[in-house]
């Protein structure tokens, strides 16, 4: 049964008419868990917050649609220092407390960052345990020389942390003598025999780096993520102050791994020695070693998976179990760390990815202004590490954080959030988090207080009003694709070996970044191939050395923790492991399918790999590998009875789930042309239900069988999408309603506009005859932000239908439609088209409620010289974090500008089956 809720969600939403209320019956929807519901990430400007106002802020995110917050304190607001509330002092234990209480009341949940800002850190870390770098000092000295003094850093006052550690001496030939046994202290005194030395004074130095837009009593040093002990030092004081919290919250979150330059722990070479069976000291030149060499490059993987080893072992799986000693779950962003991204968002309860800025699409209408928009580093295939991660693990949530920087302050309109959170479905995200929500009190005064990198969806943001409309879509599509289980055809292989076993310029140290996919993934075999399976219909997840040894053959299929996969691809990569291969030829042995698009040339790392490399070769050829081998991915799967789904064909986007025998389908269209087409669905069903998570109507489509495939037939326009819910029996339900377009009447002649709320004041009223920007009306419709009614008097064209198409143009930026004051729904995304019902014959009433951006208030305001950038640290910054200056923008278009138009729609509703 839908829930409660779901049942307002479903009455409130517009985009529907008497005529298109098709079918909503009980088993078209699922009841949607409160996880259906986007969250946003909730920033605490200074802790500043009071039991009234956390009230108030919460039952207003409420009311709009959202089912939790992640508390994120950051640093404050000037002028509210008296408010600020200390980090885990008892009055902001309190504070959370109250927070969760009424989040509880009201049908919500809360995570919180186990910290302040960004990344983990604070008052309690001390200096032994801060995020840690290598430093050294080299010294020669000649045969038969004594090397007899004090070593220190270049430069003691700068590096008041740093420990002398270890001191190597290698002779000419590379001999290695470990020396640090002479070192009396910082004293070392040794006489060198009869050849020439090179001494490395290895130092266990601390990168001074502290938290990032801290809050108040959150400023301090960051963590070392490497180390078991730093993490459990770290967490002494939230198990006193959460003691009390168990179970209240739902999880801690640990944000993208910011953590700049930490290349070292100071128990590394004994965790180095432990984990890849050799000793580093002897071979340390090599790790410094800037030039390409097969030695040099063997160690730094070595070093670089050592890394990872550490940040996976030591932090993710600490931190995660804490989490669940305290009742909370860990939701985790992997990425920018140095690890292998798989294993350690497979780690968390709850794997997060992350957008930044804005991607391209082909959507007819769609603006992407270049002055308003950083280019987006978002890339499906970097989305895809976090949902594989979930997949293969059995983890049933995908969260994101969501419209980071996707347009100029004040200047992202919800048309433009629509397709960036397909985007993300379609990559198997299915727990939105907004970025984000400012806390803010009465006391603050419009645009209220601000984060300097967010949208803000808050209710003194003008979009707030139709934003609702956005969440009760965000909301349906999350419903469904919660449920069942993803759909699985393919893993591929993630040779990470192929990067660590790179110079990488020389540089030891390396970070998986959103911000530089060109340093690892893109050009690369991996990434190529990865597109061409999602171009070509196939459901892929990555995998990982770890994942595929736990793989077991299952009737030809690969299991997995989380599911079963009808077979595994190789891209052709440089380097793998001798265990995965002999794992991938165990379960080819036992049936499973796997496909060589190369072979691997070596084992990766230092130890004993030129044995290791005999063996690997000697399996490839003993097993005939090298006749496996092509770059024909697609007819390789199809040869072994691998189909992918057609959807791809049509210009459409999609993602399957499995749900209850089966299938739910979400379509997208982001192309540039509509389909009205017989789509072939991999799948043979006796019924598939349409559903559009923008209305929420649903009806049973047109069929036909194509063998093994089912084709329905599908009308969706540029920026539209659906979901196709196929069933093995017919359980009957309304058709659904197709049609079929007339002409186009244009909608002419004398506009009523009137401003109903808003400011900073409200224009006059006036009526026109030609729709455009009402910025062109004068001074103070050029400084309004915030919604203007527009009437209009019309009669129906001569044509009689039972359906009418009215297309609103180009609206800025949402509009709000009654019909001869009926309700007809809310057109908030691209294309801005409802369907009216009938019309009557004369004198039909057309109201329009348009909402513009909140730019040109700001524009005006900075105009005036008006100051309401009041924070500490980043303060605001624009998109490219550069002053923020909005008195040199140009007003922006706002209102309805139209062309307004109507067309007949003729309805054909026959089903064939």
């Amino acid at each position: 049964m839908i829930k409660h809720y779901f049942l307002i969600f479903l009455l409130c939403i517009g985009h529907v008419s008497r005529a298109q209320e098709e079918t909503r019956d009980n088993e078209a929807w699922p009841a949607g868990k409160i996880y259906a519901k986007p969250w946003t990430r909730w920033w605490w400007m200074g802790s500043a917050v009071d039991k009234k106002n956390i009230t108030g802020n919460l039952s207003a995110l409420h009311k709009a649609g959202i089912g939790g917050v992640e508390i994120t304190p950051i640093y404050g607001v000037k002028g509210e220092e008296e408010n600020f509330i200390g980090h885990l002092s008892p009055r902001w234990i309190e504070m959370l407390h109250h927070t969760v209480k009424v989040a509880d009341s009201l049908g919500m949940k809360a995570d919180m960052v186990m910290g302040t800002g960004w990344p983990y850190g604070g008052p309690q870390v001390e200096p032994e345990f801060a995020a840690g770098k290598l430093t050294f000092r080299k010294y020669q000295i000649k045969a038969g020389k004594t090397f007899d003094r004090e070593i220190e850093p270049e430069d003691p006052a700068h590096h008041p942390h740093t420990r002398l550690q270890y001191v190597f001496a290698y002779d000419e030939g590379g001999e290695f003598t470990d020396l640090s046994g002479h070192l009396d202290e910082n004293r070392l005194r040794w006489e060198a025999d009869d050849a020439d030395y090179t001494l490395y004074a290895v130092f266990g130095d601390k990168t001074g780096q502290k938290v990032k837009r801290a809050a108040p009593g959150g400023e301090g040093l960051t963590l070392d993520h490497y180390s078991k002990e730093a993490f459990e030092d770290y967490a002494k004081p939230y198990d006193t102050a959460l003691k009390d919290m168990k179970s209240k919250l739902r999880a801690v979150f640990n944000d993208s791994y910011e953590v700049y330059g930490t290349d070292y722990t100071p128990r590394f070479f004994e965790a180095f020695k432990k984990l890849r069976g050799y000793d580093l000291a002897p071979y340390f030149p090599f790790l410094l070693d800037t030039i390409p060499g097969e030695t040099a490059n063997r160690v730094k993987s070595d070093y670089r998976e050592t890394i990872s080893d550490l940040l996976l072992e030591n932090f993710v799986d600490n931190w995660t179990e804490w989490a669940h000693s305290n009742g909370f779950e860990s939701k985790l962003q992997a990425h920018g760390s140095p690890g292998n991204l798989i294993d350690l968002y497979a780690a968390a309860d709850i794997p997060e990815c992350e957008t930044f800025g804005s991607m391209p699409f082909d959507i007819p209408g769609l603006r992407r202004e270049t002055s308003d928009i950083r280019k987006g580093d978002a890339d499906r295939i970097m989305l895809k590490f976090a949902s594989s991660a979930a997949h293969i693990a059995g983890k049933p949530l995908v969260s994101s954080e969501t419209f980071t920087w996707l347009r100029e302050h004040f200047k992202t309109a919800l048309s433009q959030c629509k397709p960036e959170v397909e985007e993300l479905f379609i990559s198997g995200v299915n727990h939105v988090f907004l970025h984000g929500t400012t806390y803010a009190p009465e006391r603050a005064v419009w645009p209220g207080w601000k984060f300097y990198a967010s949208v803000n969806f808050h209710p003194n943001n003008t979009i707030w009003k139709d934003i609702p409309d956005m969440f009760s879509y965000i909301s349906r599509c999350q419903a469904i694709l919660q449920e069942g289980e993803p759909g699985r055809d393919v893993l591929l292989y993630w040779p990470v070996y192929d990067t660590w076993g790179k110079n990488l310029g020389g540089s030891r140290f390396f970070q998986f970044k959103i911000h530089a996919l060109g340093e690892w993934l893109h050009g690369t075999s991996f990434y190529e191939t990865a597109n061409e399976l999602l171009d070509n219909g196939y459901a892929v997840d990555f995998v990982s050395d770890r994942f595929i040894a736990q793989a077991e053959a299952a009737a030809g299929d690969l299991q997995l923790p989380g599911g079963r996969y009808k077979a595994i691809v190789i891209p052709d990569c440089e380097k793998m492991p001798l265990t995965t291969l002999k794992k991938l030829l165990e379960l080819k042995k036992q049936g499973a399918r796997i496909i060589f698009l190369g072979t691997p040339e070596s084992v990766p790392g230092l130890y004993n790999y030129s044995e290791q490399n005999a063996e690997l070769q000697q399996l490839l050829s003993k097993n005939h590998i090298d006749k496996e081998t092509g770059d024909h991915v697609v007819s390789s799967l199809e040869a072994i009875g691998i189909s992918p789904e057609k959807v791809s064909d049509f210009g459409l986007k999609f993602i399957r789930r499995e749900y209850k025998g089966g299938k739910f389908y979400f379509l997208v269209n982001h192309g540039s042309k509509a389909v009205n087409e017989m789509i072939p669905l991999r799948v043979k069903a006796k019924q598939v239900r349409i559903m559009d998570p923008i209305s929420g109507r649903s009806g049973v489509a047109k069929l036909s069988e194509q063998g093994d495939y089912t084709r329905v037939r599908v009308q969706i326009k540029p920026g539209e999408s659906l979901f196709l819910h196929t069933s093995e029996t017919d359980k009957g339900g309304e058709p659904w309603r197709y049609y079929e377009e007339g002409k186009v009447y244009p909608l002419t002649g004398k506009w009523k506009l009137s401003f109903l709320n808003g400011g900073p004041e409200l224009p006059r009223d006036i009526s026109i005859s030609d729709l455009g920007s009402w910025t062109t009306y004068g001074p103070g419709y050029e400084a309004f932000s915030g919604t203007a009614k527009y009437v209009l008097e019309f009669d129906r064209p001569e044509e009689e239908a039972e359906n009418w198409k009215l297309n609103l143009g180009d609206v800025r930026e949402s509009a709000r439609v009654w019909l001869n004051g009926k309700y007809v729904g809310c057109a908030w995304s691209v294309p801005f088209i409802l369907e009216t019902g009938e019309l009557k014959k004369k004198k039909n009433v057309l109201e329009i409620e348009v909402t513009n951006l909140a730019a040109d208030r700001i524009r005006d305001m900075e105009l005036k010289g008006e100051e309401w950038k009041i924070f500490y640290d980043a303060n605001i910054v624009n998109r490219n974090y550069k002053k923020f200056d909005a008195s040199r923008w140009d007003p922006m278009p706002s209102g309805l500008l139209g062309p307004v138009s109507l067309v007949p729609l003729y309805a054909t509703t026959e089903t064939e089956n």
